[in-house]
């Protein structure tokens, strides 16, 4: 493939053409993490600039294009994201109380908590709870999909895209094996609705909106479920 800068003006306007799906895609699939005062335009800006910097810098010695460039475009976006959160710190508090009171209802209960007993034990209202869950979707969370990608050619991580210095030895896999096997034993004993979130979401990437009709529920509530499925999840794995 010839570089991007010797490449003629109708070349590279029908490559960038070609990708603007897939920054469209993932600015609105990412736009529920946004702060008020960014918009999914600002993202797909942004990614646009994330593509064109790829373009510049792709090496096809390292990785095919199309990976290469959907990893740039999306680490762009992330960075974004993290560059912008203003989550202040009575929120962050919040969240943590949150994720102890789990962990410790959890404890006692031998059972995972519903959300009734997590806002009782709080001392707030399960309103207000749900209230604290919706503000912190603007905090940053580990995503399943921010590590591997689904292309036409397989499930790609980003390690592949980058020079392997040091192969793990077979206690690494093991243990990669085994975390694997514990985060699916954890989502399994997930309540039935957040497990199909998950999955509906992770797996068949389907939107916050499209689970809520497959679902018959608001959009907020899918989006709530979200956040404390994984919360769920963060709290069982320390």
């Amino acid at each position: 493939m010839i570089s991007y800068a010797a490449m003629s003006e109708q070349e590279q306007e029908s490559l960038i053409k070609e990708f603007l799906p897939f920054i469209k895609y993932t600015a609105y699939r990412l736009a529920w993490r946004l702060p008020a005062h960014l918009t999914a335009e600002d993202l797909i800006s942004v990614g646009t600039m994330g593509l064109l910097d790829a373009l510049r810098r792709y090496d096809q010695e390292r990785a095919k294009l199309k990976t290469f460039v959907e990893f740039r475009i999306k680490g762009a976006m992330l960075d974004e994201i993290r560059a912008n959160d203003m989550v202040p710190k009575s929120m962050k508090k919040k969240i943590d109380s949150i994720r102890k009171t789990h962990a410790r209802l959890e404890s006692e209960l031998f059972r995972l908590p519903s959300e009734e007993e997590i806002a009782d034990a709080l001392g707030i209202s399960v309103e207000e709870y749900h209230q604290t869950l919706q503000d912190a979707n603007n905090c940053i969370v580990l995503r399943f999909e921010e590590f591997k990608s689904n292309n036409e050619d397989g499930e790609m991580d980003i390690a592949d895209c980058l020079t392997d210095k040091e192969a793990k030895n077979p206690l690494d896999l093991l243990e990669d094996t085994k975390l694997k096997e514990a985060l699916a034993g954890a989502i399994d004993r997930l309540p039935e609705k957040e497990k199909t979130i998950l999955s509906l979401y992770y797996w068949d990437e389907l939107t916050m909106k499209e689970i809520a009709k497959v679902l018959d529920l608001t959009e907020g509530r899918v989006s709530q479920l979200h956040k404390q499925a994984l919360l769920r999840l963060k709290t069982q794995f320390g």
